[in-house]
């Protein structure tokens, strides 16, 4: 019994003791920056530059996926719900995974259920431009980057208020970057 309690009191003892402990962490001044992202294999890649870029396909080709090469080059697009981003509600900022441009921040996305990330508006007036698509016997708006002239997606007038619009893009021509990061 004597045996026992002796180790008890040792135990409560270092108990104490390793709560009294304190440690000192170094905290590093933090500075409020962008988040971006970083692709040293595609020079044409950069969430800052928004100059219009021009460059032909066959440089993309040795830059980008097959995958994204089809979507963003040939406007290829990708089957509903396969996609990383279609139902997300994370908060963060949208880019564009050919070239960087911004596109979208999470406050102009909401999961519409047709299998792609949707938006009811573009960040700025250039980020995004559009023209008539006329392919599979029907009549849409092709959207596409402003920067680089990557296929995103497609335009549609069936969106939520405030503008009535519903910018239905395909997940692999998107890259995301979480608010915290």
């Amino acid at each position: 019994m004597k045996k026992q309690f002796t180790i008890l009191l040792l135990l409560t003892c270092l108990m104490f003791q390793a709560c009294a402990q304190t440690t000192t962490s170094k905290t590093s001044k933090s500075t409020s920056m962008k988040p971006s992202l970083s692709k040293p294999e595609n020079p044409y890649y950069s969430n800052t530059d928004t100059k219009k870029i021009n460059i032909p396909n066959s440089e993309w080709k040795k830059v980008l996926s097959p995958d994204l090469y089809a979507v963003a080059r040939e406007a290829d697009t990708e089957r509903a719900f396969t996609g990383t981003m279609w139902n997300s509600e994370t908060k963060g900022t949208y880019y564009c995974a050919a070239c960087g441009n911004l596109l979208f921040k999470s406050n102009q996305k909401f999961v519409s259920s047709c299998g792609w990330p949707s938006f009811f508006e573009q960040e700025n007036k250039e980020s995004i431009t559009f023209k008539p698509d006329n392919s599979y016997g029907m009549q849409r708006i092709e959207a596409n980057c402003g920067r680089c002239d990557s296929h995103l997606g497609h335009l549609f007038d069936d969106g939520p208020a405030p503008t009535g619009k519903r910018y239905c893009m395909n997940a692999i021509s998107l890259d995301f970057v979480p608010e915290n990061q």
